[in-house]
């Protein structure tokens, strides 16, 4: 088998395979060989139709199935001479395909690029460290405070934290558009719930009272016939009611799952859960930390096919957030920008991190997999069944062993710079480390 390569760009390969006419002509033959022992042909007895006429009758249907297995087998052989790993399946095209001649085509694809970079030496990392305080768990026993607030209508001005309950209905050139209309609306004044303006527009108002807010709408605003647009709105402020915190006493305590009642038990269980999360958000700014220094140390192009199935992955996941249906037609160029950007990011973190773990044959730890497992089974009523359905769901599992080996991964590279901790207060890691952990 003869192979030839051709570059094409930094990452483009164009390999060129002949397929001696012998090898061609074996694999035929068997193939028909094995096909006469199997079908059932009128005049003949069972595994005794003679060669011919299994030829005759299913010659070309044999032909493409055997070109077709030459193609992934000698493709296979191939890369594997040349060292070559392709990104994304190849795009074949067949050169010549006739019997007594070398079989040959032309296989097209990506290969994954070098990566020169895969230590942190000489870098300087700031390794983030924190703990949870008391306040921290007071901000959290407010918090729960808040979620069952309850409402007194008042009679006075409303203030910032206060909810009113309006009717409204916006108008755009003097004609209603669509969503731009609500009866009983409620809101709670400094949320930031609304457009912009909009909150502003009902400051210090009372029950009973009329308003009229003019506004504009964003010009980023998905809805292309509004974008940019002016709109007025006219409201009737129905209610205006304060919050009500309940007490922080044995029946409320009940009400979150602490049986005793007691605060200190309800603090406590608090403390536990923020210390899970605290070293869930440490792990996910240390890892953002490490990769950003790796990128900034690596530049390489990125293959084509990974980038484009990147970027619709990630404009899938904006639309499913932002309730979008399908590929919006109405898409900014902003907001294209923004999704190869975010794309790019997220590729080239990935390729890196998964050359480190491949160079140096990072494996999951066995006893790191079961702690993470039982710590993310804290989170569950019955922990040891959490536990038993993660080993039992082989899937599940992999996702596991796989984030366990992008931590080791993470350790390894800070072992290889020049650390040092920075503390940080726990709500400033919340802001840092985002929504991931």
């Amino acid at each position: 088998m003869q192979v030839s390569v051709e570059t094409k760009g930094t990452l483009g390969r164009r390999l060129t395979v002949a397929v001696p006419a012998d090898r061609f002509e074996q694999a035929l033959t068997n193939r028909l060989q094995r096909l006469s022992r199997q079908v059932k042909v009128p005049g003949f007895r069972p595994g005794k139709t003679p060669i011919k006429v299994i030829e005759a009758r299913y010659g070309e249907q044999v032909l493409q199935e055997v070109a077709g297995e030459l193609i992934e087998s000698t493709f296979r052989e191939a890369i594997g001479q040349q060292g070559l790993t392709p990104v994304a399946g190849p795009v074949i095209e067949r050169k010549s395909f006739e019997r007594g001649k070398d079989f040959a085509y032309t296989a097209e694809f990506e290969v994954y690029p070098e990566i020169a970079k895969l230590d942190l030496k000489g870098q300087r990392i700031e390794r983030p460290t924190s703990e949870i305080t008391a306040g921290d768990v007071d901000r959290s026993v407010e918090s729960l405070r808040r979620q069952r607030v309850t409402w007194r209508p008042v009679e006075r001005q409303a203030h910032d934290g206060d909810r009113l309950v309006i009717d409204f209905k916006g108008l755009v050139d003097g004609q209603p558009f669509e969503g731009g209309e609500a009866t009983g609306y409620e809101l709670v004044l400094g949320a930031g719930g609304l457009m912009e303006g909009f909150e502003a527009g009902l400051a210090d108002a009372k029950a009973g009272e009329q308003r009229t807010l003019e506004l504009q709408f964003p010009k980023e605003h998905p809805k292309a016939e509004l974008a940019g647009n002016k709109v007025v709105f006219n409201c009737t402020v129905r209610e205006v009611a304060e919050p009500q915190l309940p007490e922080l006493d044995e029946a409320f305590i009940q009400q979150l799952g602490v049986t005793d009642g007691k605060v200190e038990t309800l603090r406590e269980r608090i403390r536990i859960n923020l210390e899970r999360e605290l070293h869930q958000r440490l792990r996910a700014l240390q890892r953002t930390r490490v990769l950003d220094a790796l990128v900034g140390a690596n530049k390489f192009e990125l293959p084509q096919s990974l980038l484009q199935a990147e970027v619709a992955y990630v404009r899938r996941l904006h639309h499913a957030l932002r309730g979008r249906q399908g590929e919006a037609t109405s898409e900014t160029s902003e907001e294209s920008t923004a999704y190869e950007q975010t794309a790019r990011n997220r590729l080239t973190r990935s390729l890196i991190l998964a050359e480190v773990i491949r160079a140096n044959a990072i494996k999951a730890s066995p006893e790191r997999v079961r702690a993470r497992v039982t710590e993310m089974a804290q989170e569950y009523e019955a922990p040891e069944e959490f536990v038993r359905a993660c080993y039992a769901n082989a899937t599940r599992l992999r996702e596991i062993e796989a984030a366990v080996v992008e931590e080791q991964a993470t350790e390894y590279l800070l072992q290889t710079a020049d650390v040092s901790d920075k503390p940080i207060a726990f709500q400033e890691l919340v802001r840092l480390a985002g929504g991931s952990a």
